[in-house]
Formats: structure tokens, sequence, C-alpha cells
């Protein structure tokens, strides 16, 4: 018997966006880095959300981080769960964790980068974590 896998909607790019996406495609992370203020940020823009800066670039993260805070949705098929996962590069994101046992997730637990495939078989995967 297979588990049932949810299906993540295709990601839209834009002129912010279309940097990071093509990086996915490639199984690469990247998170927005500010070249004013060294800040680091998630989700890719044109300007910085720290100083305001549109002096920004994209950096590849690592992929490896924690678990900052999760809610199990048990009332859709399959259930799945949402998370914000604090990235070792410094921003936290809002994710998806994916291959665990959703009763066994926890506050500060290790998780790591899996690339999640979207509706659109062509379209870029999306980031999502699975237990380290």
């Amino acid at each position: 018997m297979s588990v049932k896998q949810r299906i993540f909607p295709t990601p839209e790019s834009d002129p912010d966006t279309e940097a990071f996406w093509a990086a996915a495609k490639t199984g690469k992370l990247m998170i927005g880095s500010c070249k004013s203020c060294g800040e680091k940020h998630y989700y890719p823009r044109g300007m910085c959300p720290h100083c305001g800066s549109s002096d920004v670039g994209l950096v590849q993260s690592s992929g490896k981080g924690q678990i900052y805070s999760y809610s199990v949705l048990r009332r859709v098929d399959p259930p799945y769960a949402i998370a914000y996962v604090t990235l070792d590069d410094g921003p936290t994101m809002m994710t998806n964790i994916i291959e665990a046992d959703l009763d066994a997730l926890s506050i500060g637990q290790k998780v790591e980068l899996k690339f999640s495939p979207t509706a659109d078989e062509d379209g870029a995967p999306v980031p999502t974590f699975k237990p380290a």
C-alpha cells in the first residue's frame, strides 16, 4: 500500500522570483541577501525587508534548519504539516514538512531541504523539508 502524497500547486514566477525558481529547478534553495545591510531574507524580492535597500541578490542556502513552529492539518486527505523553519543561514520560512511521522514532529527538530514536485510536471519544484 502506498502513502497518498500531497500535490503542491505550481508557483507563479515574476521578475523578482524568476532566478529563485530557475535555481529550484536545479535543486538549489536560494535566499535573499542585502548588499547594503548584510541581512538575509526569505522570500526573494526586489527590496530588503530589513533596511529597504533595492541592492539585493540571491545566495545559496545550505537547506538545513530546525522547526520553529508547526501545525498538523488532519481534516484533509492526506493530512499534512505546515511549519515555519528557521534556516541555519538565518531567515525563517513557511513551508511543509514531508516524509515524517506527523505525531513525532517537535519544535527545534532538525530538518533538511527536499524539493517537492508540483501539479505541473514542467514547473519548478517547491522547497519542503523532511526530518534530518
